[in-house]
This record gives structure tokens, C-alpha cells and sequence, in this order.
């Protein structure tokens, strides 16, 4: 199972995560608490995820970041994590920019 790319939808408590493939199609979709999340992202191997942007993109873009992937805060109206593919081979159609400790909050 070679995945291409992942989209997390952040919420409160719980965070769904959709593992895409080369093709764009589904391989893994889950649903996850915070300490799961990151323990399931740390034994990913490294690819290009895209998070909804909201106060905990940050946290969890830095976490990402040290585990060696590519942590992209996407703004819009993305509400599936499905859909965060499109923002992530089409950075111009929502507004993506990625997460650093450098750049701080927006």
C-alpha cells in the first residue's frame, strides 16, 4: 500500500484521517484520538499531509513536522478530510502554506 497523500480533519476530540493512494483512491480511512492520531502518524511512512486549518492545525503541524512529514494548514471550507487531496495538488484552489515553528500563528 504505497499512500500518496493524507488529509486530517481536526476536531475537539476526535480527528478522522483519509490515507489517499497514488490513483487518489481511498486506502485507509480512520477515526482517532489525539495521543492515537500521533502515534499512527509516527509509524507512517513520510508523505505530504494536509490539515484543516484551525488553532489546533498548529500543534499538530509541528508534530508532524518533527515525525519527518510534509504538514500543509489549508484554509477554506474543506469539512472532509477526503477533500483536502484536491487543496493539496491544487494549492491555488483553497490556500495552503506550511506549517513551521518559524511562521507562527496566522
Amino acid at each position: 500500500m504505497q499512500i500518496a497523500s493524507v488529509g486530517i480533519d481536526l476536531g475537539k476530540t476526535t480527528f478522522h484521517l483519509v490515507a489517499l493512494g497514488v490513483a487518489g483512491k481511498v486506502l485507509v480511512r480512520k477515526k482517532f484520538t489525539q495521543r492515537q492520531l500521533l502515534t499512527y502518524t509516527a509509524n507512517m511512512q513520510t508523505s505530504l499531509i494536509g490539515l484543516e486549518a484551525c488553532s489546533g492545525a498548529h500543534f499538530f503541524g509541528r508534530a508532524l513536522l518533527k515525525q519527518g512529514h510534509f504538514a500543509l494548514d489549508c484554509r477554506g471550507s474543506m469539512s472532509d478530510s477526503a477533500c483536502f487531496h484536491l487543496t493539496e495538488s491544487r494549492p491555488s484552489w483553497i490556500g495552503c502554506r506550511r506549517s513551521s515553528p518559524e511562521a507562527g500563528a496566522p
